[in-house]
């Protein structure tokens, strides 16, 4: 049985610039925002150069956001979080009780006029975003998920092992520039791709799915020299991760990592959600100055310990 889990997180992200970056405003993303299934007990977060100004807010998704300024000169940018969270079991959904996914569809259609105010903030994630096109080739790579009168979890259950099956994942071989029908044509991508491409196949069809992003524990593998280690290895780790939420009623938004091909459990602690990667990139901003840069990223999840 799943018992809630405690972890201590640290991300940093540190920018090295070729020349001094004379002003900057920068937009974080790395508060894990609060949800049911997880609380943030602890959290810090340090600057380094120390920001001339600095405000936290909620962005328009409702996450937690830091707005930064620099008005000094510098060549080097570090952004270091250090947290405790706790995550707890989430509540089994049997996918054959969700409603058919034309159903679905037609609840979250436009027929002449706005579908019920409930609906709005979830058509938010139903149509075209900039990581995310709606394309026929989209709809056609999962056509054999959507039977007639299928439940549209059990849909997206099976897309998420259709994709899974197809993708390769292959570090270094994309980028948040790569488009999602090269991703498609070469089969092959990282957690962003996977999601993002979930996404896109799902919202051709007419539903709603958003992109979360957030860490994810990676057991190590079973090796000779290490026979205790029984758990499944998961692939997502030293950087964040990102899966999708589909739109699942009546039990609601439900969390998949096509990725690892597993519903999301206490594995994953989500830090913000949007329509696609650019609403919840980590660290982005506008700088003047600096010329070429190096970015490095290291995130570690470490258990802390499991409480039932």
């Amino acid at each position: 049985m799943s018992v809630r889990q405690q972890y201590h997180i640290t991300h940093e992200t540190r920018y090295r610039y070729a020349g001094k970056v004379v002003h900057s405003h920068q937009l974080l993303h790395l508060v894990p925002r609060p949800a049911p299934y997880q609380q943030c007990l602890e959290y810090e977060l340090q600057i380094s150069p120390a920001p001339t100004h600095r405000r936290d807010e909620i962005d328009a998704f409702g996450n937690p956001v830091t707005r930064v300024e620099f008005q000094h000169p510098h060549r080097e940018l570090t952004v270091t979080t250090d947290m405790q969270i706790a995550v707890h079991p989430r509540p089994a959904v049997p996918a054959a009780d969700t409603h058919p996914w034309e159903r679905v569809v037609d609840s979250l259609a436009y027929n002449g006029h706005w579908p019920a105010r409930a609906n709005l903030d979830i058509c938010r994630f139903r149509h075209e975003s900039p990581y995310v096109r709606v394309k026929r080739a989209f709809t056609d790579f999962g056509a054999e998920c959507f039977a007639p009168g299928k439940p549209v979890l059990s849909c997206a259950s099976d897309l998420m092992h259709t994709l899974h099956r197809e993708l390769r994942y292959a570090p270094g071989k994309t980028d948040v520039g790569t488009p999602l029908m090269e991703v498609l044509e070469k089969r092959h991508g990282v957690c962003q791709d996977f999601a993002h491409l979930m996404i896109a196949c799902l919202r051709s069809r007419g539903l709603a799915a958003r992109y979360v992003s957030g860490y994810i524990r990676v057991y190590p593998i079973k090796s000779d020299s290490t026979p205790e280690v029984t758990d499944v290895a998961l692939i997502g780790g030293g950087a964040s991760h990102a899966w999708v939420a589909v739109y699942s009623p009546p039990f609601g938004w439900i969390e998949l990592d096509p990725t690892n091909n597993t519903w999301v459990g206490v594995e994953h602690v989500a830090v913000a959600w949007g329509r696609d990667f650019g609403d919840v990139s980590p660290l982005r901003g506008i700088i003047l100055g600096g010329g070429r840069h190096k970015l490095s990223v290291n995130v570690t999840v470490r258990p802390v310990n499991a409480m039932a």
